[in-house]
């Protein structure tokens, strides 16, 4: 089944070029310019991905990204300028799953889409449940709950958890943790690991400075304390 993309920005060449090789590689796309019309198109569309601009007109991408939130948990990529990084990271911490630097080549975003795509729905290589500090993850099934209570995670967040719980005590850093996670890694993309981990940690209750289940290795990375193996 073709799999259908949202692509949301008020730049009309933007959108041109990037559905233009979104459709050469076999991609649905519907696209919207603004706020508003994007949350119209993604309830008659329902597509499986959404590539948003943050700097829409009038409601702008954060805005659009946290009414996706509240109701779904549609992989979305954000196209940014680098001078926009406080609401990267915001964007990040509202759920979105990955983000694009403008000016950028539409070959990455058609490779991004289909790295978050296959995060997001790829089948594990082992069907099994794994465990650590109350968490247990259903690999096979993508469900995620703490002391046998749901647990929200996004597809990254889920990723990221089973990877640092099927090693515990070793210790990765962020361009391992994204690669492992998401099987690319971008130079200047590592840092957005650290608010995947905070949500993480947020969801967790491990969100205090002495974080008992995620520890952070300063100048390198994170790992699972051994303690919760």
């Amino acid at each position: 089944m073709t799999q259908k993309i949202l692509v949301v920005d008020d730049e009309l060449e933007i959108v041109k070029l990037v559905r233009a090789y979104l459709e050469r590689a076999g991609f649905a796309v519907v696209t919207a310019n603004e706020g508003s019309q994007a949350l119209a198109v993604f309830r008659h569309e329902r597509p499986n991905l959404v590539v948003l601009d943050l700097n829409l007109p009038g409601m702008d991408g954060l805005d659009v990204c946290r009414a996706l939130r509240r109701d779904s948990d549609v992989p979305i990529i954000m196209l940014t300028a680098r001078i926009e990084e406080t609401d990267r990271l915001i964007g990040l911490e509202l759920g979105a799953d990955d983000y694009i630097l403008k000016p950028f080549s539409p070959r990455e975003v058609v490779a991004r889409v289909r790295t978050v795509l296959r995060r997001a729905e790829g089948t594990p290589v082992r069907p099994e449940v794994i465990s650590a500090g109350g968490v247990r993850l259903d690999l096979s099934q993508r469900a995620a709950s703490l002391n046998d209570q749901p647990l929200e995670l996004t597809a990254m967040e889920f990723d990221l958890l089973a990877l640092l719980i099927e090693h515990p005590g070793q210790v990765f850093t962020r361009l391992q943790l994204l690669e492992r996670a998401q099987g690319t890694a971008y130079e200047g993309y590592e840092r957005t690991i650290d608010v995947h981990i905070k949500n993480l940690r947020k969801k967790l209750g491990d969100d205090s400075q002495d974080s008992h289940i995620i520890e952070t290795v300063r100048g390198v990375g994170y790992r699972l304390r051994r303690e919760n193996a």
